[in-house]
């Protein structure tokens, strides 16, 4: 089992708080991933779970002894719209992969899950002494994209055309950040806020900037 400070009870943001999953959670699990529209954008297999599996998939990485996953509660109404998770640990070389799944589309496009991978960022870098935190994303899933890099992702190439959704092939993007980049921009975007110099050559803006995926 992994340490307690993997994953502490919560991880609290400014409009969203993080919570280890607790049993109840499966009815939303249920309902998310047995919908089309989240389905389309997670799975690589064409179309929603069934209940089984949606259960033996909850039971395992939202619950399991190791599991790294945490629910996302708005933090004003404590509604649970998602959740997120770290796998592929890689201790020796300090790398990990991050997931995350929006459920409930009403929640879509207002910020939440931007917080919640930035949370799970800080996370990674400050608290368990991680270099590098890795994720894939669907190419046609741009609200996603965006929202990556605006966290400080960076694309770092495709796997071509590796899934097939709505009568085309799409590539599957692969995205990371890394701990001196996340800590470089940290401190750029508090200089800015402050109103102190970011030094010479930076004419006043952040120095690193997210690559296009498509470049």
């Amino acid at each position: 089992m992994l340490h307690k400070r993997w994953f502490p009870d919560q991880i609290v943001g400014e409009t969203v708080v993080l919570r280890r999953h607790v049993r109840e959670n499966l009815r939303d699990f249920l309902r998310w991933y047995q919908d089309p529209e989240v389905a389309r954008l997670t799975r690589y297999q064409d179309g929603p779970m069934k209940p089984d599996e949606i259960e033996r998939f909850f039971t395992m990485r939202a619950m399991g002894p190791d599991s790294l996953a945490m629910g996302i509660h708005i933090k004003a109404t404590n509604q649970l719209i998602g959740s997120c998770a770290f796998s592929q640990l890689d201790a020796d070389n300090g790398s990990v992969l991050f997931h995350i799944t929006i459920g409930e589309h009403a929640a879509w496009g207002q910020g939440y899950g931007s917080e919640a991978t930035a949370l799970m960022v800080e996370h990674a870098f400050s608290n368990l002494g991680l270099h590098r935190v890795a994720l894939t994303v669907f190419a046609f899933n741009e609200r996603a994209i965006r929202a990556y890099m605006r966290v400080g992702f960076q694309a770092e190439g495709a796997a071509r055309e590796a899934i097939w959704r709505d009568g085309s092939w799409w590539d599957e993007v692969h995205m990371s950040v890394l701990e001196p980049e996340w800590r470089t921009a940290r401190w750029q975007a508090r200089a800015v806020a402050d109103g102190r110099s970011l030094g010479a050559g930076a004419e006043g803006r952040p120095t690193l900037k997210p690559r296009s995926w498509r470049a």
